[in-house]
């Protein structure tokens, strides 16, 4: 950042000047459409909500703030660094340094620094301004006064990721995606795939810390994986869906070392059913027993939705898709609602393009991949049956069914395990009336074991309103529920029907 004011601007809006709107250059030349204005504008705005909320965090804006040379001593926002490292990309890729680039500098620097959008109406006269040599002056004018200067001249050019990456920040992914998209926006330049793109800008590869691909236990085996499985409560179709695919999958690789011929077996599966019945438990489990038997490398589990892969715009969805892939490879890619992808929740087609998009990467990396896909029984047949690529990828498939009364009262008491509760005999009484109303009553939304925890944390906060005001409190008072501490199973169920109307809203 030049030292005479490191947060200057130009008084005026770069791209909306009358004297350069009402330019004598003539050109015949259309260098951008105001589609492309406005596919600019929405980008921009998802760039400065990111940038307001890396502001709120005044550690990280202190952090990034210590790696810059001395100037006036005002903190630079996370906006400035963002502006001087596509001001380094800009100069990085002078081979495709064109009016369409320029532009697409300018139009960044006019939103982040002067809150203000070039107007989509006015593309004719842009498309004349960004020829004029007061445009270019403007332009070199803005790349001398917003590159910012750092102590270490060994510094990586490209600040905002890198602090990022060090600090393992939440907002690296999303950030690292707006470069991409201004590298696409301005150059016409893809990366195909995260790795590809972070090696660009020079960042060092760590290990994920990610919930979602977390290392295998240590010293796991396949005996450990098939004990958890059999400890969880109910499933007895999918235990034993499990149990003969394991079968299957040995049979094949016996047969391979005698070098017989195998059928080609896919890993990828569907699980049919309700939610809060174990889905993706069995999905994690899943995921390692393919890895004990040679069928996976890795054996993580990455979990995602809708949300996780559709972007809000045109060509950047397959990004997000391939970053799903990249983080599953060697395991388990989960998809939990998957019918969403193909039910046009926003009235445009970038679900289309995620399903596709994946239907390549699960061909590419059909030997390292097993994609589960998850969701209610009849949309998820809809969903199958939508796409060809998706019917012969997706021939196997989990049911899932309700937890039983029985079940679900044992899932109470794992929770009660768990956080060193017990339940009085009176207690269990109540509780095995909720669960048989509860049973009689649901239907395809039933949430089954959430909706336990849900009972479990309200007995809690019962028994702590109950027993507060004791004068004397033992360990026996302070881990027993009682019958007063159970809501009545009328009021559960109201809850149950409440919540579940609440989430389909």
């Amino acid at each position: 950042m030049s030292k005479k004011n490191p947060i200057s601007i130009i008084e005026e809006s770069f791209l909306s000047l009358k004297k350069y709107l009402d330019s004598n250059t003539n050109t015949n030349e259309a260098v951008f459409t105001a589609s492309f204005i406005n596919d600019l504008h929405r980008e921009t705005v998802s760039i400065l909500e990111t940038c307001n909320l890396l502001n709120q965090d005044s550690d990280f804006i202190q952090k990034i703030n210590n790696r810059v040379s001395p100037s006036s001593g005002l903190l630079l926002k996370a906006e400035h660094f963002f502006l001087s490292d596509i001001i380094e990309l800009f100069e990085k890729l002078p081979e495709t340094k064109n009016e369409k680039a320029q532009f697409v500098l300018a139009y960044y620097y006019d939103a982040l620094r002067n809150k203000h959008f070039a107007d989509a109406n006015s593309v004719s006269q842009l498309n004349q301004l960004v020829f004029s040599n007061d445009f270019k002056n403007l332009l070199l004018k803005i790349k001398q006064e917003n590159k910012i200067t750092f102590k270490n001249e060994q510094q990586n050019q490209y600040l905002l990721p890198e602090v990022l990456s060090e600090s393992k920040h939440s907002k690296l992914e999303e950030i690292t995606t707006k470069y991409q998209n201004f590298i696409q926006f301005a150059f016409n330049k893809k990366f195909e795939s995260n790795d590809a793109l972070n090696d660009f800008f020079g960042l060092k590869k760590s290990k994920s810390t990610d919930k979602n691909t977390a290392d295998l236990p240590e010293e796991d085996t396949l005996e450990k994986v098939l004990e958890e499985l059999n400890l969880l409560i109910g499933l007895k179709e999918v235990k034993q869906d499990v149990a003969e695919l394991i079968n299957l999958l040995e049979i094949q690789k016996k047969r391979s070392k005698q070098g017989l011929k195998n059928v080609e077996i896919t890993l990828h599966t569907v699980f049919l059913g309700p939610p809060g019945t174990g889905k993706t438990s069995v999905a994690r489990l899943l995921s390692r027993i393919f890895k004990h038997l040679g069928f996976l490398s890795k054996g993580q589990m990455f979990e995602t939705d809708r949300e996780g892969l559709v972007a809000g715009y045109v060509g950047q969805t397959a990004t997000k898709v391939n970053s799903a892939v990249e983080s599953s490879l060697g395991g388990v890619l989960f998809i939990d609602e998957a019918y969403a992808l193909t039910q046009n929740l926003t009235g445009n087609d970038y679900g289309t393009e995620a399903v596709n998009t994946l239907i390549k990467r699960m061909e590419d990396h059909r030997d390292d991949l097993a994609v589960v896909v998850a969701g209610y029984t009849e949309p998820m047949q809809i969903f199958i049956e939508s796409n060809p690529g998706l019917r012969s990828r997706f021939n196997r498939f989990f049911h899932f069914k309700h937890f039983s009364p029985d079940e679900l009262f044992q899932i109470f008491e794992s929770f009660c395990k768990k956080s060193d509760f017990i339940v009085s005999e009176e207690a269990k009484e109540k509780l095995t009336d909720t669960f048989e109303l509860l049973f009689s009553e649901k239907d395809e939304s039933f949430g089954n074991a959430r909706v336990v925890r849900n009972l479990f944390e309200k007995c809690v906060q019962n028994q702590a309103n109950r027993i507060v005001k004791l004068k004397k409190l033992n360990q026996k008072i302070l881990k027993t529920f009682t019958e007063e501490d159970i809501p009545e199973p009328k009021e559960t169920q109201k809850n149950v029907k409440f919540t579940a109307a609440d989430e389909t809203s």
